[in-house]
């Protein structure tokens, strides 16, 4: 063997072993969760038999929007939303949605077979997903997410509203 291969081995083993402690360092606590039998802080998955919103592209909601074959539900805080919101939008916080009691009256005014499209903030916000899951929860049918929300809407150069409504 010659100096330079196990040169390399060497550099590959410690790369390797670096890796490896570099994990364990890293996901400590799982790992000690995980030894200790302790259930994981992380979310849950989704259970059995729950319904989940089904993600919505930009064209489809342009589209559904426009035709008037869908009401878009803005997630977000009302002072987001008056500062700007997709036009045609209703604001619906979802800290808001959680507080009401009565999760059957969400959107008063929307029939429960209408199609409602659920955004906020982007693909990083998870607010619209949960607000949704709410919509779903209180009979609505027709339930989506538009994961790109605000931020993709707007780059597409799509209206977009200030204020109230």
């Amino acid at each position: 063997m010659s100096k330079s291969t196990l040169a390399s081995i060497i550099e590959i083993s410690l790369i390797v072993l670096a890796a490896v402690a570099l994990g364990g360092i890293w996901n400590r606590t799982l790992l000690a969760d995980a030894w200790r039998g302790a259930p994981t802080s992380q979310s849950s998955p989704a259970q059995a038999g729950e319904v989940l919103p089904m993600p919505v592209g930009l064209a489809q909601v342009k589209e559904m929007l426009d035709g008037g074959q869908a009401v878009v539900v803005d997630a977000r805080s009302t002072a987001s939303f008056r500062e700007e919101h997709i036009a045609g939008a209703r604001p619906l916080p979802l800290e808001e949605a959680k507080q009401r009691t009565e999760k059957s009256r969400l959107l008063d005014d929307v029939p429960k077979d209408a199609v409602v499209i659920a955004y906020c903030n982007g693909f990083s916000c998870h607010d619209s997903t949960e607000l949704a899951k709410l919509l779903i929860a209180a009979g609505y049918g027709s339930v989506y997410v538009f994961e790109g929300g605000l931020p993709e809407w707007r780059d597409a150069g799509y209206p977009v509203s200030k204020g109230e409504r």
